[in-house]
């Protein structure tokens, strides 16, 4: 066992203690309504704050939706620190895992495609996280239309890197867990963007409540890599880097022999079609010239 099985496991203790954090000063601070809220008015008239209480009258923009909780000081702070620390232990989670499937079995498309979505999900999570909807909608609704199918497709790819690369019951369990919680982050995320575009009240609320599950989800997805990372050494990053130059310079190996072997045989066939005259006179028989080498010559 090694210390890299802390890190999936803080990187889900930290991501999903600190946004719900972020929701209670939010609340408390009157910046949105709390969860269990489903009654919203159209207008509200300015109420006196009630320190410690939650609002009292909730509108559309009090909708407890993950951005519209960081979107006001003092919360916001905390919000992008969630999400940069956060993004920097998802690409230290996604590298670790890239370089451990390459450790234990042959690299694949998929584990390069993993890799990428969940490096492309770490960028989504630094945009959100720095640009609130309030102060930047446009580049904040470009970090969440990144973040959230890069981190859908990353969980997705990862229960077949799971699958492929289990070989005891216990391994399989896993894999089984992982597709129940992928499976559970698809429909909460499909069922946020349906619920998200109608202006409903309910159906808006019902696409904060989604979107607070497909976090959640993900998040505790992320921690399952504790399992593997109890075999991940010091050497296994190292493991992947090296592979990869491996199999790059088989394949400039690779060509250059074949160059070499390829101007061998031109140079051997020249000669051999030289010296392989006819007895009775200056010219090469017929038949060499149907050799291989003559033809390359040719």
């Amino acid at each position: 066992m090694t210390a890299w099985i802390v890190l999936p496991v803080s990187l889900s203790a930290f991501s999903i203690t600190g946004i719900w954090i972020v929701y209670a000063m939010a609340v408390m601070n009157h910046h949105v309504c709390p969860v269990e809220n489903w009654t919203y008015n159209l207008t509200c008239t300015e109420e006196m704050a009630r320190p410690g209480f939650p609002k009292t009258c909730c509108t559309l923009q009090d909708i407890p939706l993950i951005s519209k909780c960081g979107s006001f000081p003092p919360e916001s702070c905390l919000f992008s620190l969630i999400g940069n620390v956060g993004a920097f232990m998802v690409v230290m989670v996604c590298l670790l895992r890239y370089a451990q499937v390459i450790e234990h079995s042959h690299g694949c498309w998929i584990n390069t495609s993993a890799l990428v979505s969940g490096c492309t999900n770490a960028i989504g999570l630094v945009m959100v996280g720095n640009f609130q909807v309030d102060h930047a909608k446009s580049l904040h609704y470009v970090g969440a239309g990144v973040t959230f199918p890069a981190g859908l497709l990353f969980v997705c790819l990862q229960c077949v890197l799971t699958y492929r690369l289990a070989v005891t019951a216990l391994d399989y369990w896993m894999a089984h867990v992982r597709v129940a919680l992928a499976g559970g982050a698809l429909i909460s995320l499909v069922l946020s963007g349906i619920f998200f575009i109608h202006e409903s009240f309910v159906l808006q609320h019902a696409a904060a409540i989604c979107e607070w599950v497909f976090t959640v989800d993900i998040l505790v997805y992320y921690g399952t890599f504790t399992y593997e990372f109890g075999t991940v050494t010091n050497e296994t990053m190292m493991v992947g880097l090296q592979q990869t130059h491996h199999h790059s310079g088989v394949m400039m190996g690779g060509g250059a022999g074949a160059m070499a072997l390829s101007m061998g045989g031109s140079i051997g066939g020249g000669m051999g079609a030289k010296g392989l005259k006819s007895p009775g006179g200056s010219s090469t028989s017929t038949h060499l010239n149907c050799t291989p080498e003559s033809i390359a010559m040719l």
